[in-house]
């Protein structure tokens, strides 16, 4: 299994995620980005910030928002994608400041989506892996994406991954059977807390590998 991020850049990467949240929601204030960010993090790539509500043993997905191409610098995505988590999902009504100690802040990088080239698409269930592969479905203005983590939380196989992508992009959940679907991939390193405010660990909630 490899991994192009180390999990000291995981926890640098979500303390800074709940630093820009806890700023954010109590002054409607970004943060800086802070001079000693390693230059790596630096580079442009996709991110995505997951903010899931923890109420007892109950978990509850409580926003989720990123920039699934690089086309920023990921300190500055993770910044951004992490306050547009909290108050832009428009699934939820904005986090409040009140609610930050009892959320948990998962952080997905993201590797460049490739399109996945295939003459039939039931090469689809050969080429899509589960664990590995993130999916969007894009058809015209049509599009939906899942992280590599969601199959796997939901116990999925590949045939109903492929359909839940396809409903989250709008479409018929057998859209994925019509050429006209067309489906990239990417794959994630993917970082979180244990508990709200807890310690920063790699794939809080499932075994996602990237090779």
């Amino acid at each position: 299994m490899e991994h192009a991020y180390e999990i000291e850049d995981g926890r640098f990467l979500v303390k800074i995620a709940r630093q820009a949240l806890e700023k954010y929601l109590k002054e409607k204030r970004e943060i800086e980005i802070p001079e000693a960010t390693p230059s790596h993090l630096r580079v442009k790539s996709g991110v995505f910030v997951t903010l899931n509500k923890i109420q007892g043993n109950q978990t509850a997905l409580r926003g989720c928002i990123g920039r699934p191409y690089p086309t920023e610098p990921l300190i500055q995505a993770t910044i951004q994608s992490a306050i547009d988590a909290a108050v832009n999902d428009p699934r939820f009504p904005p986090v409040t400041a009140e609610e930050l100690d009892s959320i948990a802040l998962d952080l997905s990088v993201l590797t460049p989506p490739e399109k996945i080239e295939y003459t039939d698409p039931k090469e689809l269930l050969e080429k899509v892996k589960v664990g590995r592969d993130g999916l969007i479905a894009a058809r015209g203005a049509w599009r939906g994406l899942l992280l590599p983590q969601v199959p796997l939380e939901w116990g999925w196989d590949v045939k109903e991954f492929l359909e839940h992508t396809c409903n989250k992009a709008g479409l018929p959940k057998n859209a994925w059977m019509d050429h006209q679907t067309e489906f990239y991939s990417f794959q994630a390193d993917v970082f979180g807390e244990k508990k709200p405010k807890g310690e920063v660990i790699r794939n809080p909630k499932g075994d996602v590998c990237r090779s």
